[in-house]
């Protein structure tokens, strides 16, 4: 049996967990003010009045409030200089007021009002001449421009997606420290998770006991949990009926939680018994793969370097090429932070320099349709030496975990 794997109850499981937030803070409102410095900064230089940030993870960002996006307009109006301000329905008022760590003014509308032409009104207030470049957030429904290009006359509205991704894509101390525990956390909720796991388990009996473990370590819960055996396996993100867990099995489980907002993001595979000849020979070739793709990650050189060199090492093996199967069907990795997949991505045509603080999932999954799929997953960040790891990737296939002393 794979060392690590099976052998206890979810009971005894959980009960070996303990909660892991103890020290972690949230970002401190100076760091919020300092990110809206470097968006002025960059509008400034291009020239644009001012940038729309509605709802969702680039608020938060900027602002430290948490908001979901829904059919009603919430956001952030950034001037290239002054001070932010809010809009928000008139009955949500109070909970933006208490939600907030950024301060500003909040500007609402009611029900029957259109919050598109309290925005036009705004950037009048702000004095945006008629013809300045006014930015929005690439998460903007599309709907919602164009109602807002309707009610905004001669501005010209124009794609702030990059310049946010620039502010965001380089991490500060204080989110490589939470995502550096979130991480930490769910590397010690796939242990437990490999440790209840037995002949006949469902996934979903995985599942649940994987968000409960999350909440024992002090997290919310999972903020996503994809747990295939066998075949199913080879799916990258699951199938329609999972069957339960056989013996000789490939796991497959890839799950990740929320510490302050930061994401974790781990994926293990392993044999459930012992692994047969062409399981050892294509998990060795995974871990080559990712390894690889770790050792070609140098300050200065594209992101696609990477997804490069993963590819070169598994069609060495035999996979492949591109994206044919048995091979990799997808990218090597992504960006990660408040959102789980944000930009720049270790992909073919990604030519983004690799710098100081950018984050990035390596997982160079390898899928062989009709038999099983291996995903080895964990993230690094860029220092100025180089890539570091999160997590200790998995050891080896007879001990994933590297509990043999």
């Amino acid at each position: 049996m794979t060392l690590g794997v099976g052998g206890m109850s979810p009971e005894q499981a959980l009960a070996k967990l303990q909660v892991m937030t103890a020290g972690a803070r949230p970002i401190a409102v100076e760091e919020y003010q300092a990110r809206i410095a470097q968006l002025q900064g960059q509008m400034q230089a291009r020239e644009i009045a001012a940038v729309f940030v509605d709802a969702g993870s680039s608020l938060f960002y900027f602002t430290g409030l948490k908001w979901s996006p829904s059919e009603r307009l919430v956001g952030a109006l950034v001037p290239a200089r002054g001070e932010v301000r809010y809009i928000a329905p008139a009955f949500e008022k109070g909970t933006v007021r208490d939600l907030q760590v950024l301060p500003g003014s909040i500007s609402v509308w009611a029900e029957h009002e259109s919050p598109f032409a309290l925005l036009a009104g705004m950037l009048v207030e702000i004095e945006v001449r008629e013809g300045a470049r006014v930015g929005l957030s690439h998460s903007l429904p599309f709907g919602m421009y164009e109602r807002l290009r309707q009610a905004t006359g001669t501005l010209q509205l124009v794609d702030a997606g990059a310049l946010i991704e620039q502010c965001r894509r380089c991490k500060s101390p204080a989110e490589l420290a939470l995502m550096q525990r979130a991480k930490d956390m769910t590397l010690e909720v796939h242990k437990a998770a490999a440790s209840i796991l037995r002949e006949g388990i469902t996934t979903l009996e995985v599942t649940r006991f994987i968000e409960a473990a999350h909440r024992q370590v002090g997290a919310p819960g999972s903020t996503f949990c994809i747990v295939l055996f066998g075949e199913d396996s080879a799916f990258p993100h699951g199938v329609r009926q999972p069957r339960p867990l056989r013996d000789g099995d490939m796991v497959l489980i890839d799950t990740g939680c929320q510490l302050y907002g930061y994401n974790s993001d781990i994926t293990r595979s392993y044999v459930f018994g012992t692994p047969s000849a062409r399981q050892r020979e294509l998990w060795n070739l995974e871990k080559a793969a990712q390894q690889a793709a770790f050792d070609a990650a140098k300050l200065g050189s594209p992101c696609e370097q990477v997804d490069a060199a993963a590819r070169r090492c598994l069609e060495a093996g035999g996979l492949g090429p591109d994206y044919a199967l048995p091979g990799l069907p997808h990218r090597t990795g992504h960006g990660i932070g408040l959102d789980i997949h944000e930009g720049p991505y270790l992909v073919r045509g990604d030519s983004t320099p690799l710098d100081v603080g950018m984050c990035f999932s390596n997982e160079p999954m390898i899928c062989v349709p009709g038999e099983f799929g291996i995903r080895l997953e964990d993230h690094f960040y860029m220092t100025a030496e180089g890539p570091r790891w999160f997590t200790r990737p998995s050891l080896s296939v007879d001990d994933p975990f590297g509990l043999d002393p």
